[in-house]
């Protein structure tokens, strides 16, 4: 039978009964700000979700995993970040939003208007209206009273959302609808909220103009349910479940939670987000925590908003007869930053009698004409609180204020504050606390000679507590330094490049007998390079050779112009620095003297998508530096290291990128006699079921380096999934030297649809005077459905129901 089309005022309203889907608009989106640790706390804006206010009563919310530490590159770490909502929202209209009394399109195999002036469409009826799509065995509306009523099977939904978390599904047996069209009662329905919560009920009634839509006698879960077994994972049974689209929020009356089909606990009521949201005030997740040091414990945290753009989070921690903790989450957003504040107090039995407790901050604000404006603040009672309590593994806090705006062409960086060490070996009062440093570096194109040209300028101060000569040392520095570079292509494809640099220094030197007062010293350096890049193609493979010959010169140093090397203590030697005019990291120490630096590299390239690459070089000097050089027992100096020779150790690299996703790095040096000093290898191999990344790490012992003792080290860590739906991690640390383990961790995760079992057991090993070993084993529960919820690694384990 040929199908009919027939629009109207009345048809209109007739399909507007398939307006049962909450909700036809998208729900105001806030716009969000985030931070981020990058070697400082840095700025990253996102998006995040509208807030609303809280429950009346107990509730669920969704919770979210705080960002990993990044240290300074002093050895600091930064605090955790905020990542808060931002003030303002944007509404974004749904496709099919217009006047509620706009013209509906009815498809339908037979459409009749009998004497009683009665619609009747029958035979797959499919009715379009606003975006809404109802499909329906029978309508009949009465144009008269304004009532409709549907027969089944009935599936409302809209397309424009299929795929988004505002998707929305009704199926139902059938409906009867008031005259207004948005309110009326379904029989046998089942609500199914963004793909993840299903409320099945014998009834479902709507209400005010379907902003409310409640369900009697209902089940509520988040598991697939088969008709084979019909029994979920878990469910939620009420005498009632409401769901209001105003405030996104599921309602239970009567609620019992079972497991498996077997009741667990019971309410008198619960409020719980529905899947759309990502925050609302409630309690997250709790978290069961066992440690050998405080016992079996719990943590309960309460999540509240304070508007669109603060929020806070009190997290009640008790473990048994041990601890009584109160963590604090505070964090807030402004129109041109964001700041976060994370704390706690404990009294445990590990200290008996003692109060401790932490307190980071972290914050960053936009200024004026691209300024960049930060703080931090870093206090904890010691070292083994932070580690107890899981809080970081940081041993150097700092707090302080740091000032910066970068350009393409300049850069401006200031930063003042305090260092507090957490080390045994590392006194206060011996090492700096009060450190500021201010930096000012400007590049440009010189009109006439060409190049790139550079002029820098640096302000530093450190302070120590104590008074005594020599271990309470305070220094000041201005610098500035003017470099200038060209590079030419030169006949035969060879690169030349030729660069100048001067830098300067004045000291302020206090309290320390060996070294004068005051200190002015000047540095010219000239340099000019050579690289001829060479390439070969044949059968689709690319080979690059490229030999690389540089040759440095600077004054040797005169001994008046001895300052203490404050900041130039661990220098690297490796294929990135090895065409460096200085390899030293700070000011303090310089490389002087004539030198030649020698290397030459070569890669390959294969179609297939791997490629492998090695490089050696070394350094040749007319005479050792006493840069390098250390003072031994005797007040004499002595060169070691890879570099404290007139030849340097032999670099080797080595390379290789697989297009499975495996990458191996190795550097080494060594002598003539091929005793290697240091060895470094790096290995890192992802894939969808697999993430590994290991590295081992050999160091000579090197006492202008104050390292006494050799240093072996492996460290590996790695994720992979052990079937569909468990992903298991693994984190180890083993000192070769001191044979032993310093940290062991191992994790598993399991996911279906519906739940998420999280469980990670810790060893660690170190021991001190406040240190001591401990294992701790963390479990944590959290069932889908409620709140926005972020993907986890690996796949997800569905149950497949048989048809």
């Amino acid at each position: 039978m040929a199908r009919k089309r027939q629009n109207g005022g009345g048809t209109a309203r007739a399909a507007l009964l398939a307006a049962v889907l909450p909700g036809l608009g998208l729900p105001g989106i806030a716009l969000g700000q985030s931070l981020t640790p990058d070697g400082q706390t840095l700025p990253i804006y996102g998006e995040t979700g509208s807030l609303f206010e809280g429950p009346s009563g107990p509730a669920l919310a969704p919770t979210e995993d705080s960002d990993s530490n990044a240290r300074f590159a002093d050895g600091t770490e930064a605090s955790q970040t905020p990542s808060v909502a931002r003030p303002g929202s944007v509404r974004i209209q749904g496709s099919g939003d217009g006047d509620a009394a706009s013209p509906a399109t009815l498809l339908a195999d037979q459409v009749t208007l009998d004497a009683e002036n009665r619609l009747t469409a029958s035979g797959g009826v499919v009715i379009w209206h606003r975006g809404a799509r109802l499909i329906a065995s029978r309508v009949i509306y009465d144009n008269d009273t304004g009532s409709a009523v549907i027969e089944g099977p009935i599936h409302l939904t809209e397309p424009a959302r299929a795929g988004t978390p505002q998707e929305t599904i009704v199926i139902a047996d059938s409906a009867q609808l008031d005259p207004n069209m948005q309110d009326g009662i379904l029989r046998g329905a089942r609500l199914v909220l963004a793909r993840e919560m299903q409320l099945a009920a014998r009834q479902m009634r709507r209400s005010e103009n379907g902003a409310v839509t409640r369900l009697d006698n209902v089940v509520a879960s988040s598991c697939q349910i088969c008709a084979e077994n019909p029994i979920p994972l878990w469910e939620i049974r009420a005498r009632s479940i409401t769901h209001d689209t105003r405030t996104r929020k599921l309602h239970f009356d009567h609620p019992q939670f079972r497991a498996l089909g077997l009741p667990i606990a019971s309410l008198p009521w619960l409020t719980a987000p529905d899947p759309t949201v990502e925050r609302m005030t409630g309690f997250l997740r709790p978290q069961f925590r066992t440690t050998s040091g405080l016992g079996f414990g719990i943590k309960l945290p309460y999540f509240i908003t304070l508007g669109d753009h603060a929020d806070l989070t009190v997290t009640p921690y008790v473990a048994a007869s041990r601890t009584r903790t109160l963590e604090l989450r505070y964090r807030q957003a402004f129109h041109n930053g964001a700041m976060e504040w994370n704390g706690a107090v404990s009294r445990d039995d590990i200290e008996q009698g003692e109060t401790r407790g932490y307190l980071f901050g972290a914050g960053r604000f936009e200024l004026p004409r691209g300024y960049l404006l930060g703080f931090q603040i870093q206090m904890a009672s010691n070292r083994a609180y932070l580690l107890d309590y899981d809080i970081s593994d940081a041993d150097r806090l700092w707090s302080g204020i740091t000032l910066d705006r970068v350009r393409r062409d300049r850069m401006v960086m200031a930063r003042i504050g305090n260092y507090e060490s957490l080390r045994d070996d590392e006194p206060d009062e011996f090492t700096p606390s009060v450190v500021a440093d201010a930096l000012w570096k400007r590049r440009w194109i010189p009109d006439r000679i060409g190049g790139i040209a550079s002029l820098e300028w640096s302000l530093h101060a450190h302070r120590r507590s104590s008074s005594a000569d020599k271990v309470g040392r305070d220094m000041a520095r201005g610098s500035v330094g003017l470099d200038w570079q060209r590079s030419e292509i030169l006949p035969g494809g060879v690169l030349g490049k030729v660069e100048g640099r001067v830098d300067a220094d004045l000291y302020r030197i206090n309290q320390d007998s060996d070294y004068e007062d005051w200190v002015m010293r000047a540095d010219p350096t000239l340099a000019a390079e050579l690289r001829w890049p060479l390439a070969r193609h044949s059968g689709g493979v690319t080979h690059i050779i490229e030999p690389v010959a540089q040759l440095i010169w600077s004054p040797e140093r005169e001994a008046e112009d001895d300052v203490p090397n404050e900041d130039s203590r661990l220098i690297e030697f490796d294929e990135g620095n090895l065409f460096s005019l200085d390899r030293f990291p700070g000011w303090d120490a310089r490389e002087s003297g004539f030198r030649a630096n020698l290397g030459l590299s070569w890669t390959r390239i294969d179609p297939t998508g791997w490629s492998i690459g090695l490089t050696a070089g070394r350094v040749f000097r007319t005479d050792p530096d006493p840069a390098f050089a250390y003072i031994d027992g005797s007040d004499n100096p002595a060169f070691t290291g890879p570099q404290g020779k007139t030849r340097s150790d032999w670099l080797l690299s080595a390379t290789y990128q697989g297009a499975n996703g495996l990458a191996l790095v190795n550097r080494a040096l060594f002598d003539d006699s091929f005793s290697i000093s240091r060895n470094e290898l790096r290995l890192g191999w992802f894939q969808p079921g697999l993430q590994v990344s290991a590295g081992y790490l050999w160091l000579d012992s090197d006492e202008s380096e104050n390292r006494r003792r050799d240093v072996s080290e492996l460290t590996m860590a790695g994720g992979w999934q052990m079937a569909q739906g468990w992903w298991a991690t693994t984190e180890a640390r083993y000192d070769f030297t001191a044979d032993r383990a310093q940290k062991a961790q191992l994790g598993l995760e399991y996911r279906n649809e519906c739940v998420t079992v999280e469980m990670s057991v810790q060893r660690r090993f170190t021991s001190s005077d406040e240190l001591r070993p401990d294992t701790s084993f963390d479990l944590g529960i959290r069932l889908g459905g409620f709140g926005q919820q972020k993907a986890g690694p690996g796949t997800v384990a569905r149950r497949a129901c048989l048809r």
